[in-house]
């Protein structure tokens, strides 16, 4: 699979890529894939079915809110989440889905959107299936989805041969780090030098530039709508209060000087993004929602504590944190329904020291080096939504993770760049721990901190 940077740094809205972002997307393709057959006009009802981590944390997670936006032709990246809450009270009470906002169809929710706790697609435990039907109930079309981490969405067959190339051949093709190294060695380039060119396979320099300066853009707005807002909790039922307003407020009013006020900045960021996220916000996959915050928040610490941060490092630092991004795209998984916590802040983490070794001049082996740090000390960490909802732990996880990303990528400063266990031995590993990982630790509620809370 040929990625882009912009696949991993995708603009949507909370709370969460996989189960938010993705089915919007896979539901209108689906759609899309229905036009080439038949007008949208032949369909007379349609039928939605949620497998595995998607029905067990869906309503949480927000999937069916996404799955009927889709429907109605939304996409993650535009829709206006201050308006989605009319949107869902209109098709609730009419019972009317506007498929592709052209055609109108009657829509009964309980009992056209089915959750099946018990059953698995067999590609993926984030799988779902869209059917629709005409006036006589015969069926027009079926097709399943699986939403593999990340917004990424792939079709049965997709999935089937997600190990082969599609679409245009990059300059540098490269699945592991020893590949990423080698094409550095021959041609004397930095990681971002050889992104850069890869992504020229897509887009022109300007828009290159200027896509990646929109997302950093949009990170910044995020993290400053996290701490300037005036409502006191998030929404689920768990009744979590923000803290990000209060504590930007505290670290304002009350400046220190002593360096452990850095990592209450830096834990400020993160939050900020991560309760932004959690009440549905906009917010850029990074390369997660769960782990959204943790790059912006790496990023942010450039901005505030490094003497330079201009555009150049930040198109440096968001280059070089999707190359790392890529080597676990390709060699493991970005999903928390497939290898648990690990694939999103371990993830996260490790593309943050990456791309703040990258910016501090370091040299490609210690840019692997601060990688390698980062998702080691990640490894076996679980998914265990309290509710199913993306709040406890996950927007602490993101402050933690943010810090990690920072002494990962300082140590590597400090050494040689050479280190015993490699950055595609450790994604090695984290692949293989989320395959031997319980089913009950990945983005399922049934397990961990989920189900071992005291009762209120």
């Amino acid at each position: 699979m040929n990625i882009s940077v912009f696949d991993l740094f995708k603009i949507g809205i909370g709370p969460s890529s996989s189960h938010t972002v993705g089915p919007m997307y896979a539901a209108k393709q689906f759609l899309f894939n229905c036009m080439e057959q038949f007008p949208l006009t032949k369909i007379y009802s349609v039928k939605i079915e949620l497998f595995g981590s998607l029905a067990l944390t869906g309503k949480g997670h927000g999937s069916d809110t996404a799955i009927l936006l889709g429907l109605e032709g939304e996409e993650p990246a535009s829709v206006e989440p201050e308006q989605i809450p009319n949107r869902l009270k209109r098709i609730r009470k009419n019972r009317t889905l506007c498929l592709m906002n052209e055609h109108k169809i009657y829509f009964e929710e309980e009992k056209s959107f089915i959750f099946k706790y018990e059953d698995l697609l067999p590609h993926h435990s984030n799988g779902m299936r869209f059917t629709v039907f005409d006036d006589d109930s015969t069926k027009l079309r079926e097709e399943n989805f699986y939403s593999v981490g990340g917004g990424f969405i792939l079709n049965t067959k997709e999935i089937q041969n997600d190990n082969e190339d599609f679409g245009a051949q990059i300059p540098f093709p490269f699945r592991t780090c020893e590949e990423l190294f080698e094409h550095c060695t021959k041609t004397g380039m930095t990681c971002r030098e050889l992104m850069w060119i890869n992504e020229q396979t897509w887009r022109s320099e300007s828009d290159i530039w200027e896509g990646l300066l929109e997302i950093w853009g949009v990170m910044q707005e995020c993290t400053q709508r996290g701490m300037s807002s005036t409502e006191t909790h998030l929404p689920g039922g768990l009744n979590v209060r923000r803290r990000a307003p209060e504590l930007y407020k505290e670290l304002v009013d009350n400046p220190e000087t002593s360096p452990a006020e850095m990592m209450d900045w830096v834990s400020l960021f993160a939050m900020a993004v991560n309760e932004e996220n959690a009440a549905g916000g906009r917010i850029v996959t990074a390369p997660t929602n769960g782990g959204g915050g943790v790059i912006p928040a790496v990023m942010h610490y450039c901005h505030r504590f490094r003497s330079e941060f201009n555009e150049d490092e930040i198109i440096t630092f968001l280059l070089t944190a999707a190359a790392i991004g890529i080597l676990f795209k390709e060699g493991a998984s970005i999903s928390a329904a497939e290898v648990g916590c690990q694939g999103e802040i371990g993830v996260a983490c490790s593309m943050a020291a990456g791309g703040l070794a990258a910016v501090m001049g370091c040299t490609t082996s210690q840019i692997a080096n601060a990688a390698e740090i980062g998702m080691e000390h990640n490894l076996g960490l679980t998914c265990d939504p309290v509710g199913g909802l993306v709040q406890i732990p996950c927007i602490e996880r993101n402050a933690m993770g943010a810090i990690k990303a920072i002494n990962a990528a300082r140590l590597a400063k400090r050494g040689d760049g050479n280190h015993i266990i490699s950055l595609d031995k450790v994604i090695n590993t984290m692949h293989k721990t989320g395959k031997d990982m319980m089913h009950i630790y990945k983005e399922t509620s049934l397990g961990g901190l989920a189900v071992n809370i005291p009762e209120c």
